[in-house]
């Protein structure tokens, strides 16, 4: 295990390196100047100039890339421009809102869709599957900023039944509480429905190839009971395929969150990241450009590991 980990290790930094450089050239290629932005409608174009020099801007774009390494080599990603403080300072600070809202949507996502799956497989073809696949269909088409969208309309707005802003409010507690629970409900929920039915379809179609079976046969032949036979020897052989969809799931819910957070004002790493974008702030964007890397990457790592702990048969000596 030790090696194999090492192994994964090693293979990421290349990995790293290569979405690092594309990063840093497609961010610095794109329209837009911080230092003009920086400097206002009012300036001079020699104020542009220099302050230009003095973000290091005027240099050539390799030799703009090669600092930026020699920085990240030191553990440092820089300074915000727009935000006067260190990115890694800025990214720590708005990280737990992110974890939170996405650990909720997974959470959820898995406790509801896996089930609603596996009943789907067990009747197959029946009115309480074709139900539960056209729902599904429904929240793999209709893109979560729509949901989001009808949710603030209608319910933040229309019936003022719950927070449609922020994280808190203003003057509550910053802590779990209720008043955290209520500004929650709809980023979470927008930014869990096409989850649901992506694990409904992945957890339906595991169901119905391990009911095929000769195990299935087997257990049903000594008189099990049919909740037994599903639940216990169907779901522990469905289960491998449902991590991998879960392992997978992350980098879907990390864009997501950019664009749930950005909608409903979630104070997170997805907000953070469209304002750096606004602004042309280059070393923020670098900083969540490699923090979602490195959770893709890690996300995969530990989906490899959950491997041996659902299937014995498999080993990484």
């Amino acid at each position: 295990m030790q090696t194999y980990l090492l192994r994964r290790i090693l293979a990421v930094i290349p990995v790293m390196v290569v979405v690092a450089t594309v990063t840093f050239v497609l961010i610095h290629l794109a329209p837009g100047d911080p230092a003009s932005v920086i400097a206002g409608p009012d300036a001079t174009p020699g104020d542009v100039v220099r302050l230009r020099h003095h973000l290091g801007l005027d240099e050539p774009l390799p030799a703009q890339l090669v600092r930026w390494y020699g920085r990240l080599l030191r553990g440092d990603l820089g300074d915000s421009i727009f935000l006067r403080r260190p990115v890694t300072e800025a990214i720590v600070e708005r990280l737990e809102p992110t974890l939170l809202l996405t650990s909720w949507a997974t959470l959820i996502a898995v406790l509801i869709g896996v089930p609603a799956g596996i009943v789907s497989a067990r009747y197959h073809n029946t009115a309480v599957d074709q139900s539960f696949m056209g729902l599904a269909l429904i929240g793999l088409s209709v893109p979560n900023f729509f949901f989001a969208l009808l949710g603030i309309f209608f319910i933040g707005v229309k019936l003022k039944w719950l927070p449609i802003f922020g994280m808190w409010t203003p003057g509550q507690p910053t802590t779990v509480n209720l008043d955290l629970v209520r500004h929650a409900i709809l980023p979470v929920t927008a930014l869990t429905i096409s989850h649901i039915a992506g694990y409904m379809r992945y957890a339906r179609a595991a169901t119905l190839d391990a009911l095929a079976g000769d195990y299935v046969t087997t257990a049903r032949a000594k008189g099990l009971r049919e909740g037994v036979v599903l639940w216990v020897h169907v779901f522990r052989n469905a289960l491998l395929p449902l991590v991998t969809i879960a392992g997978l799931a992350l980098p879907a819910l990390i864009g997501g969150s950019f664009i749930i957070e950005t909608l409903f004002s979630w104070p997170g790493i997805g907000l953070l990241g469209y304002t750096a974008i606004l602004q042309r702030d280059y070393p923020l964007q670098m900083g969540i450009a490699l923090l979602s890397a490195v959770a893709v990457l890690l996300a995969n790592l530990l989906t490899d590991l959950a491997y041996a702990f659902v299937d014995p048969r498999i080993r990484y000596d």
